[in-house]
């Protein structure tokens, strides 16, 4: 039987949270063969499934796993959270029949990186009987250059460019980012109410819902 097994998927991953589920009988599901965008993602998940066995014919894992994930992006700026690829990826590995359930994987590493000639994911599975997994996390000598995260453009809220005198309408725009409590929408003049000193704004819309 195995100890250890290596899973390489071109290509850039994609997320679970990206597709629209449906309802039936109580249980959410992803339509499959229905010509729309949705496909993608079952698409994907088999493309894990015949690479994950074709990798590694023959080997089954029934116990509990320490799992590897290298992820490597084509773009530093435009890919999926890293923390939301977990599920497709091993919605695959599971379908491909190299493990039971994706329950087995008890500890999990996933490290990001770029390659933009050939973005992927590099998946290593490891027996927790005969495998354990140590880390450390220490100081650099030489701190290298800060990657910061800035947010959505829809998100910034009002420009600095427009100045913001204390006690207007303005100071409440800015506590709320200009956008609705409930909603997130952005808000119009005169088409909110204003409630906790400012600090929150429904647009009516919102509004007539809560009443």
């Amino acid at each position: 039987m195995a100890d250890y097994a290596k899973v390489v998927v071109p290509g850039t991953p994609i997320t679970k949270s990206n597709f629209k589920m449906v309802s039936k009988e109580g249980r959410f599901f992803l339509p499959k063969n229905t010509g729309s965008y949705s496909d993608r993602y079952d698409v994907y998940e088999s493309t894990i499934a015949l690479l994950a066995r074709s990798q590694n014919p023959g080997v089954l894992f029934k116990e509990a796993l320490i799992a590897i994930l290298k992820v490597y992006y084509k773009s530093e700026k435009r890919h999926p959270d890293t923390n939301n690829i977990t599920k497709s990826i091993f919605d695959g590995i599971e379908k491909s029949g190299l493990i039971i359930n994706d329950a087995q994987i008890t500890r999990l590493v996933i490290e990001e990186y770029y390659d933009k000639e050939n973005p992927r994911f590099e998946l290593e599975l490891y027996k927790e009987s005969l495998f354990n997994l140590d880390y450390t996390v220490y100081k650099r000598e030489t701190p290298i250059q800060e990657k910061n995260y800035e947010p959505p453009a829809n998100n910034k809220g009002i420009s600095p460019k427009v100045p913001i005198r204390k006690g207007t309408l303005g100071e409440s725009l800015a506590s709320n980012k200009g956008h609705c409590s409930v909603c997130d929408k952005a808000l119009v003049p005169g088409d909110y109410i204003s409630a906790n000193k400012g600090t929150t704004l429904i647009c009516k819309a919102c509004f007539g819902k809560l009443r």
